[in-house]
């Protein structure tokens, strides 16, 4: 999208240049009610930047911080919280209209800002390197970024600290949300399954063959020996690993909820 902001930098469109009419098509207007009749521009001002130092910024933050997250969360849970705290800020930013002012806004801050608050609240103590400073623990950095805004916030220097925070906050009750066990991956996979399955595959699935390299739930036996407790709770385990093994099949490892995760990892070991 910035490639296609710089190309239309050196172009008319309409009349005018091309940058700006993308920034006037895409980028967020708080104002109402346009802002929740055009409601595609919660979505679009994310990927639209105001000069290369604002993209590279926001995506080196979000690679640092973005990865481990992912791995630790699941890349639909992922997409949620990216879009969540991005739709988040877009909304405190409208709350806090009449007081602030209005402005168009662009820039994936306040969904990056979702996702640093997301890393502080998983590893709170992982050391990071800042310019000049010394080792400093995610938690601090992170409070120290958020603190910053607040203290800056109605300055009027361009920078739209409102949807700062307003990632942050949601990026922070997302998170909450999903440490209480809370399935992120939720919403992104209506959104596959409407759009990327036909009916066909739908019923092919639900009512198809299982995966051959899961095993069968129910395991028979013919004879009458008795049978110990030991071998009654191994049994148990495996039937409970594989129903774990049958809901990933259908929903992906994102379907699992925090107590299946953990209970997965437990039993992996055991085997």
């Amino acid at each position: 999208m910035y490639l296609l902001q710089v190309i239309g930098s050196f172009i008319t469109v309409q009349g005018q240049n091309g940058n700006r009419w993308l920034i006037q098509a895409l980028a967020f207007q708080p104002e109402m009610p346009d802002a929740f009749i055009q409601i595609w521009r919660f979505f679009t001002y994310l990927f639209l930047h105001g000069s290369p130092f604002h993209l590279i910024f926001n995506m080196l933050w979000l690679w640092w911080m973005g990865r481990p997250v992912e791995e630790r969360i699941g890349p639909r849970s992922f997409t949620t919280l990216f879009l969540g705290a991005g739709i988040g800020g877009a909304l405190l930013d409208i709350a806090l209209s009449l007081i602030f002012g209005t402005a168009n806004v662009i820039g994936a801050s306040g969904a990056v800002y979702g996702i640093m608050v997301a890393f502080a609240m998983l590893y709170p103590t992982v050391p990071i390197m800042l310019f000049l400073l010394p080792p400093l623990e995610a938690r601090y950095v992170v409070a120290g970024i958020i603190v910053i805004d607040v203290l800056f916030l109605g300055t009027g220097d361009g920078v739209a600290r409102i949807v700062h925070l307003g990632g942050a906050a949601t990026g922070y009750l997302i998170m909450k949300a999903y440490l209480q066990g809370a399935d992120l991956s939720t919403p992104i996979r209506a959104i596959e399954r409407l759009w990327m399955e036909s009916p066909t595959t739908r019923k092919g699935r639900e009512f198809g063959p299982k995966n051959s390299n899961i095993r069968s739930v129910f395991q028979k036996t013919n004879n009458s020996e008795e049978i110990s407790d030991v071998d009654v709770l191994e049994e148990n385990e495996s039937n409970e690993l594989d129903l774990i093994l049958e809901k990933i099949a259908k929903s992906g490892y994102d379907g699992l909820t925090k107590r299946e995760k953990n209970r997965l990892f437990e039993l992996s070991k055991k085997k």
